[in-house]
């Protein structure tokens, strides 16, 4: 699409298009780089990173597709550090470092790298990376009640001044960390990723010059920006409220946390109020200001101008957040923020419940909102070191929507692209036996769509190994939508001694020692339905039960569908259920 330029512009449509294009296809690089130098799984086979180039006050030019919630903690950080130091004190070859856990809003575990890209002695972008590390210290496993027992905290520093690396900051670092080395091959990779968008950006700005980049960048500003205006007048105007809840904070076993949100959309701009989120929680579900902000940018961009790209600070200026201080989504100090990524997705979730009364052609029914991560910690037989590692994240059902069925085996909305590690690859790695790994029949919600199906993972320890299970949304089952029904919740089951235990009260297994041929189960819940179940095509309910997805009791009880021996619809014997 070509760009409308604006009276007395001076830059032309199509160096505008290339710039936005180059835009794009440099931050696809930064993110090809980082994965192939990375030295930690979790980066280079989960992913669990982002990257993104970001104009001269910090504001998001383009971001590496990948984790929906990241889309605001990479330029709210940048905007905290320009104002920690002020431009003038930032120079040419120095690299911002920080993993404040209260400015990017989410843990720890999330390092963030910024390099200043100067042209002409002057700043006219920045090129940054979040990268998760697996270890930053802290305790290994249990619930961690404030911000000091999740380990390393690292202010605004200057990993690297003129171009010089600090090597006390570096000690400390390493210091803190279990796996030093695996920590500094990270660093590495993600100092590589930053590099490679100076460089593009650099070449860019030889090119076409810091005036013709900085008006390009307004305009593909002002141009998403009218976009997105277009597509929320498509929203009837009105207020728009839905509740949902997560399990528990780990701490109150039992005792839900609510969540309530507020959507007011009028003419060509939308309010999402998340003041009646529930208050931050003594468990280590929190997560800060910037992730509250994200909940919404990501629930407001599904809902407007998904495809409109680059992700960019213009698509966002229709939008207003409302937080107060103090909830789980804008939490302060010493709010433990650990397991920071879980309660947000469920927040989003409750904002498409809401926008059904509105736009249910645009919406989805609830998915399965959580990770199933099992974090795993032991000393190798191999040669007796410690190793640090984690099974999953286990793919689960996505809700159904108007007019298609919800996707299955999916990774949960917060982490969006993020991967599972392949199987042989953690056999190989750690004393691990995978003994199952399928689809979760009956778990997608039934509806005239049906939701997504969940998955389930069984991992048999071949050595004794310690777990960590912080999985939500056991009891808060994933809701449908326009008399769609709930899909089934997440679960967590356990094999001690041969004996089955899926009895347990949530979900949350902390510090179990699992001895050899003890197994855990992961099953990840399915999405919610769209419609009633019983206006589903009865030959699709019929593939679903040779597919193994729905069991036939489920097909004639829920979807009054009957079917003959060998797995054929029955005509009138549907006909005469569905009458009933």
């Amino acid at each position: 699409m070509m760009i409308s330029i604006d009276t007395g512009t001076t830059v032309d449509a199509f160096t505008t298009e290339v710039v936005r294009s180059t835009a794009v296809a440099i931050t696809r690089k930064m993110k090809t780089n980082l994965m192939r130098t990375a030295y930690s799984s979790v980066i280079y086979e989960a992913e669990d990173f982002t990257v993104g180039l970001f104009d001269t006050d910090g504001n998001t030019i383009s971001i590496g597709l990948g984790l929906p919630m990241f889309i605001r903690g990479l330029s709210d950080a940048i905007k905290a550090k320009i104002a920690h130091w002020g431009k003038e004190n930032i120079a040419p070859g120095d690299i911002l470092l920080t993993n404040d856990g209260y400015v990017m809003g989410s843990h720890l575990n999330h390092m963030i790298f910024t390099l200043p890209i100067f042209h002409d002695g002057e700043i006219v972008a920045f090129s940054a990376s979040m990268a998760h590390w697996p270890d930053v210290g802290g305790v290994l496993g249990g619930i961690t009640r404030d911000i000091y027992a999740e380990g390393l905290q690292l202010p605004f520093v200057k990993i690297f001044k003129a171009g010089r690396q600090d090597p006390e900051l570096t000690a400390i670092i390493c210091a803190n960390c279990r796996l030093p080395d695996r920590a500094m091959g990270d660093f590495r990779a993600q100092i590589a990723a930053i590099r490679t968008g100076e460089r593009r950006v650099s070449r860019l700005l030889e090119r076409y010059g810091a005036q013709a980049f900085t008006e390009s960048i307004r305009l593909i500003f002002d141009q998403s920006e009218r976009l997105a205006r277009a597509a929320v007048r498509t929203i009837p105007d009105g207020v728009y409220e839905a509740e949902s809840f997560m399990d528990d904070d780990g701490v109150d076993i039992g005792k839900p946390v609510p969540i309530k949100v507020r959507v007011e959309k009028k003419g060509d701009e939308m309010t999402i109020d998340l003041t009646e989120v529930s208050a931050q929680v003594r468990g280590f579900y929190n997560s800060g200001t910037t992730t509250g902000y994200s909940c919404a940018q990501v629930a407001y961009k599904c809902l407007t101008s998904p495809t409109d790209y680059p992700i960019n600070e213009g698509s966002f200026r229709p939008l207003k957040v409302i937080l107060a201080p103090g909830t789980v989504v804008s939490a302060v100090k010493p709010a433990a923020m650990r397991w920071w990524m879980t309660f947000p997705m469920t927040v989003v979730d409750t904002v498409f419940k809401a926008m059904e009364q509105a736009i249910p052609d645009r919406t989805i029914a609830a998915h399965h909102a959580d990770l199933c991560v099992a974090l795993i910690n032991g000393i190798s037989p191999k040669d007796g070191r410690l190793f640090l590692a984690g099974i999953g994240p286990s793919g689960g059902g996505f809700g159904a929507k108007l007019t298609e069925d919800g996707m299955s085996a999916t990774v949960c909305l917060n982490d969006g692209d993020t991967h599972n590690h392949p199987v042989e690859q953690m056999e190989a790695k750690y004393p691990l036996l995978f003994e199952r790994h399928a689809l979760r029949e009956d778990s997608g919600g039934a509806g005239r769509y049906r939701g997504g199906l969940g998955t389930e993972q069984v991992v048999q320890a071949r050595a004794p190994i310690n777990i960590n299970v912080q999985v939500d949304r056991v009891h808060c089952a994933p809701w449908g939508l326009a008399g769609g029904r709930s899909g089934a919740g997440n679960q967590v089951c356990l094999r001690i001694g041969g004996k089955e235990i899926a009895d347990l009260p949530n979900a949350k297994v902390l510090m179990k020692r699992l001895a050899p041929g003890d197994a855990i189960s992961l099953r990840a819940g399915g999405g919610g339905g769209f419609g009633p179940p019983e206006e589903r095509d009865p030959e699709k309910v019929a593939h679903d039960v040779r597919q193994g997805y729905v069991s036939r009791d489920i097909a004639r009880e829920i979807y009054r569908v009957a079917l003959d021996a060998a797995g054929n619809v029955d005509r009138k014997g549907t006909e005469l259920l569905r009458r009933e």
